[in-house]
């Protein structure tokens, strides 16, 4: 039997947000690169940003329902200030011997909200 790996796909659907697990990616992309030892930084693009998480529908529905409380569905700033909220679209990850340094259960996500998600992202290595 012969397996195919996806290279993101949807941890979560819900009507304000939105979560792709890019972690296969990234993980190519560092075991590709020129760096043995190093922090991976992955940035989102506009509409989205990247967050450390485990992937947990619980955490996902716990978190839209905050959101929702914070800034209300229908402002017309809401995607605006939560991303003021939530801070960078950043998130370092370290590597050593081109492997991710995850915990078990961590999986790099990429949030978006409301007006959907870019599944635009850039990784820097530094070493």
């Amino acid at each position: 039997m012969a397996s195919v790996e996806i290279p993101y796909s949807i941890a979560c659907a819900l009507p304000t947000l939105v979560v792709l697990d890019i972690t296969n990616d990234v993980r190519h992309e560092v075991e590709r690169g020129e760096l043995e030892d190093g922090i991976a930084y992955i940035t989102s693009g506009a509409e989205s940003l990247v967050r450390v998480n485990e992937r947990e529908s619980g955490f996902f529905a716990d978190l839209e329902r905050l959101l929702q409380g914070l800034v209300p569905v229908g402002d017309p700033d809401r995607e605006r200030i939560l991303e003021l909220l939530l801070g960078a679209r950043t998130e370092g990850v370290p590597f050593a011997e081109r492997r991710l340094c995850l915990g078990q259960w961590q999986r790099i996500l990429l949030f978006g909200f409301d007006a959907g998600i870019s599944t635009d992202w850039t990784l820097t290595a530094v070493g």
